[in-house]
């Protein structure tokens, strides 16, 4: 449809910002290490235990990505959406790739096993709540009104 709606902010799209956050679990578990080698908190083979959310994760964003491509909707933040999508993983999240993404930060983090990449968990979650779902969801509520709010009522934000 038309370009950006008028809250379009002039900042990176939300997978820069996980990349970023990715970069940080990494630097989190291998700088402190050569200083602090007793920060371990999840051992081998308890670590593997990550690879089930990563790979949940990384399912999600497709199976929502592949939804929006078959619907014909906008998958970037502040453009305006031909479609309410609402199956599949819209079902249980209103935001699947955001959780997707999170998933995928806390695989990793358990797959690394130190403690500080933990604490990426609730500063990226509290960052794109705030920088990219709250406004999402103003401009959804003002493009599909009533059956925005509805689905709203229905589904929670993350979870």
């Amino acid at each position: 449809m038309s370009g950006p709606s008028s809250s379009a902010p002039n900042r990176p799209l939300p997978p820069t910002y996980f990349y970023l956050a990715i970069a940080a679990v990494f630097a989190l578990h291998f700088i402190p290490r050569l200083f602090l080698p007793s920060l371990r908190l999840i051992p081998w083979p308890w670590s593997l235990l990550g690879i089930p959310p990563l790979l949940a994760g990384t399912a999600l964003n497709l199976w929502a990505d592949g939804l929006f491509k078959r619907y014909g909707t906008e998958v970037k933040p502040f453009r305006e959406s031909s479609a309410l999508v609402t199956e599949g993983p819209f079902r249980i999240s209103r935001h699947p790739m955001y959780l997707g993404g999170m998933l995928i930060l806390l695989g990793l983090a358990v797959i690394l096993g130190s403690l500080l990449p933990f604490f990426i968990l609730p500063l990226a979650f509290w960052f794109i709540t705030v920088q990219f779902i709250i406004p999402e969801e103003r401009d959804m509520m003002r493009q599909f009104g009533d059956r925005y709010r509805e689905y709203a009522r229905r589904v929670r934000r993350w979870v």
